[in-house]
């Protein structure tokens, strides 16, 4: 038996994926963190299965559940909201299964960054436009390296995902305004994909007033660059006078 860290995805339980919901089916032990994680997803959980919530345990806890199940021979799913990989902390807990020699695998999920350009109805990386994303966060409790403050990602002006900063809506556009012209289009979406899904849509001159009427303050994505709202040139990928290894042109350049 071995530990899976599963993506649940960005809170609907049908946006988890079918590898991840068969282990869930199948597990022993659920330790979910609860304070995220939607607990429909665990509805497909077997009847006898033991279900902790991590949000009120530490590491150390959570480790302790992990190995007594795997020394019993059960198999163990720890359910994360989101990619695991994102603002998950499991690279601590891979690393103490490797030292106990625990046996583990990652499966990913559907991140809220993008849960949150579903809801928009908009793709980050518009030709002519901006070809990167950059996920980050504000400084918080967790210390953010100085070469990563937002001002400076700012410069880019890429198409941008903060995580965990809605909270610090002012800060935010303070870093943000710094390099983004003060016109940049602004969306907030909280929980995404959720039966109760906010978006808050705007500029950096307007969002932080919009998400206090909104009464926003956690669980949600703030998202920034033109690609809310621009014109953008259209893809060379379908493009008839376009020729790759699939497909020649119709018009016979390139």
């Amino acid at each position: 038996m071995k530990v899976y860290f599963i993506g649940a995805g960005p809170g609907d339980p049908e946006l988890i994926t079918v590898k991840g919901q068969k282990i869930i089916k199948k597990a022993d032990l659920i330790i979910y963190a609860g304070s995220l994680v939607n607990p429909a997803v665990l509805d497909v959980a077997k009847n006898n299965s033991e279900i902790y919530d991590s949000a009120a345990m530490t590491l150390e806890e959570v480790l302790e559940k992990m190995e007594a199940a795997i020394a019993d021979g059960k198999l163990v799913a720890r359910v994360h909201t989101g990619d695991p990989s994102i603002y998950g902390a499991i690279q601590e807990q891979m690393d103490a299964l490797e030292e106990k020699g625990i046996d583990y695998e990652v499966i990913p999920g559907v991140s809220s960054f993008l849960a949150t350009a579903a809801a928009l109805k908009r793709e980050y990386t518009l030709p002519d436009v901006s070809q990167t994303v950059i996920v980050t966060r504000l400084e918080g409790r967790t210390s953010v390296p100085d070469k990563e403050k937002l001002h400076k990602l700012a410069k880019h002006n890429a198409s941008m995902a903060i995580f965990l900063s809605v909270h610090m809506i002012e800060d935010v556009v303070k870093e943000l305004a710094q390099e983004y012209p003060i016109k940049t289009p602004v969306a907030v979406v909280q929980k995404a994909s959720w039966f109760d899904e906010k978006k808050v849509v705007g500029t950096l001159e307007t969002i932080a007033a919009k998400v206090k009427e909104a009464e926003i303050n956690k669980t949600a994505m703030v998202v920034v660059g033109d690609f809310l709202d621009t014109e953008y040139s259209k893809s060379k990928l379908y493009d008839k006078d376009f020729s790759h290894e699939y497909r020649k042109s119709k018009t016979g350049s390139n």
